[in-house]
């Protein structure tokens, strides 16, 4: 009797929670941890909505960001776009109410999914200064308005206090909140260079920031086009798990298990349940696929195992693309030379599609500036958002770093070299809430890995030719010191004009050098130093793609 007393006090303490309430408790899964990464976190979640809404809307993003000083680790963040707007019903379920918008339940590529950014903006001021988080919009019909906006957490409802009409005529969204135990800081994981790299994935963005002591910095826009839009994609047979097969069919309105997969998944065709039948022979197509079984379902998984697929659709997933990166690049980096590679669409776990693109830039403002000269750097992306922070756990920096950089006649300790991925997919398998860190997903690894040795070989052909040329300088001045000893010994031993022997060694010499006075012999469009069919990848490379 004793202990069901004591089991009974104990559930007294039984109680409900709503994720907002799990989210303030845990603030750093949402990338608040630490004053420098708070602050980036912020912008990065107001810029990446902008981004977002803009996009879909068909709308060029032109995005100002501006961060004051407002005391001692305390900063108020403005950021306002040029978008489609919120309108008035929707704006506090928007910006105040974790797990709610227009990305989570849609099967597409997009910067945010889950829809807890702007509502953790939001919640995060209210916990550090107390403050709600205004906010100005207007659509483009009717009247702008305005309207102050918090968080109820324990019911995870928004609050919104003073809704009024303006008067202004403008189209988009602006944001603006105070924010406590934060610091602004101009290094390589503060909000400028985020906003560098942003610009550096985004090249169709225009984007003007105003840093705390009033410089303001405009990253001009160099493509004056929208990204296509993807198109909502299905998941493909390849990567499914078991429960993920079934999550799919007891859900499914379909009546029959070989319509299921038609209707379900991409690349299932009338022909290819039929390849499927002869490799699940047990399993009853007619079947109603509600009343799947685990057996059932296992036995769907491994004949999926045993067809061949075509690869996902291209048209789910909307990388950079090969041209616009090469534009960003140059913009941004002005390197020596880049390679830039896409790889076809791949499938991980789920059975959800995803691109790898990759650069190898190199010299120019590539890689990073050290006191005893240079070392390379990782610039890595998630559907064209930089990833600062987590770097160490990331696929990408796995990836890059397994990579035997001598074989490319790379030094990524001491030389200008800039390594870029960008990883494209209706759902980046995130490790965190805070949207940092690429996964280690074996698939997402190995493409990264193949992309990035292709990339590197173009850049292994160009500083082949420049150590060569380099060498070729060197030997073509060396004999030219002597040139004039030699015309002058020769003009006395025969008597003739000094001046035009020494024209003639001259001649002979750049003739056996052609190369040298040239100069550079390829552009940063990727132009190789190599000549034409030359093959430079070494030894074993095959065995390790």
């Amino acid at each position: 009797m004793d202990d069901v007393k004591k089991a009974e006090e104990i559930f007294k303490q039984f109680k409900e929670h709503s994720i907002s309430e799990f989210f303030k408790k845990n603030r750093q899964m949402l990338g608040y941890s630490g004053k420098v990464r708070s602050l980036v976190t912020v912008v990065h979640e107001y810029v990446t909505n902008s981004l977002d809404a803009s996009e879909e809307a068909g709308i060029l993003p032109d995005i100002t960001v501006e961060i004051r000083e407002l005391g001692e680790d305390k900063y108020s963040v403005m950021v306002a776009d040029n978008g489609p707007g919120i309108p008035k019903t929707y704006i506090g379920k928007a910006l105040a109410t974790v797990l709610a918008g227009t990305k989570f339940n849609r099967y597409m590529q997009q910067r945010g999914q889950q829809g807890i950014g702007a509502a953790g903006c939001t919640m995060f001021s209210q916990m550090t200064t107390g403050k709600p988080i205004k906010a100005t919009s207007s659509t483009g019909t009717g009247k702008a308005y305005s309207c102050e906006i918090s968080i109820d957490t324990v019911k995870n409802k928004p609050i919104v206090n003073n809704l009024e009409e303006i008067d202004e005529k403008f189209r988009g969204l602006r944001v603006y909140g105070e924010f406590a135990d934060v610091k602004y800081e101009n290094s390589d994981r503060g909000v400028l260079e985020y906003l560098r790299r942003t610009a550096l994935s985004n090249p169709h963005m225009q984007l003007k920031f105003i840093a705390p002591d009033g410089q303001e910095s405009t990253f001009v826009r160099a493509v004056d086009r929208v990204p296509e839009r993807p198109k909502p994609a299905k998941p493909h047979p390849l990567g499914l798990a078991i429960n993920d097969l079934l999550d799919f069919a007891h859900t499914s309105e379909s009546r029959k298990i070989s319509s299921f997969l038609v209707d379900h998944f991409a690349r299932v065709t009338p022909n290819k349940v039929a390849e499927l039948k002869e490799f699940a022979k047990a399993l009853d197509f007619d079947k109603d696929p509600r009343q799947m079984s685990w057996d059932d379902a296992e036995a769907l998984i491994k004949a999926f195992k045993e067809v061949k697929w075509i690869a996902p659709e291209a048209s789910s997933i909307v990388p950079v693309g090969e041209e616009q990166v090469k534009v960003a690049v140059k913009n941004i980096l002005s390197p020596e030379f880049m390679n830039v590679v896409e790889r076809k669409p791949k499938v991980f776990r789920g059975g959800i599609p995803f691109v790898v693109e990759a650069a190898v830039a190199f010299g120019g403002q590539a890689g990073k500036k050290t006191e005893s000269g240079y070392e390379g750097s990782i610039l890595r992306f998630a559907n064209r958002v930089p990833l600062l922070f987590d770097s160490g756990s990331c696929a990408i920096t796995i990836a890059i770093k397994s990579i035997e950089w001598r074989r490319y006649k790379i030094d990524m300790e001491t030389q200008p070299v800039s390594v870029l991925v960008n990883v494209s997919s209706v759902h980046i398998p995130y490790s965190g809430v805070g949207k940092e860190s690429v996964a280690q997903e074996d698939e997402i690894i190995e493409e990264i890995k193949l992309a990035v040795m292709d990339a590197a070989r173009g850049v292994q052909r160009y500083v082949s030719g420049k150590l060569a040329l380099n060498s070729e300088t060197n030997r073509y001045k060396m004999i030219m010191r002597y040139t004039r000893q030699l015309s002058m010994d020769l003009s006395n031993l025969t008597g003739k004009d000094e001046k035009k022997i020494e024209e003639r060694v001259s001649a002979l010499v750049a003739k056996h050098y052609p190369k040298v006075g040239v100069g550079n012999n390829a552009d940063a469009d990727g132009e190789s130093l190599a000549e034409p069919g030359e093959d430079t990848a070494t030894e074993g490379e095959e065995q390790e793609e």
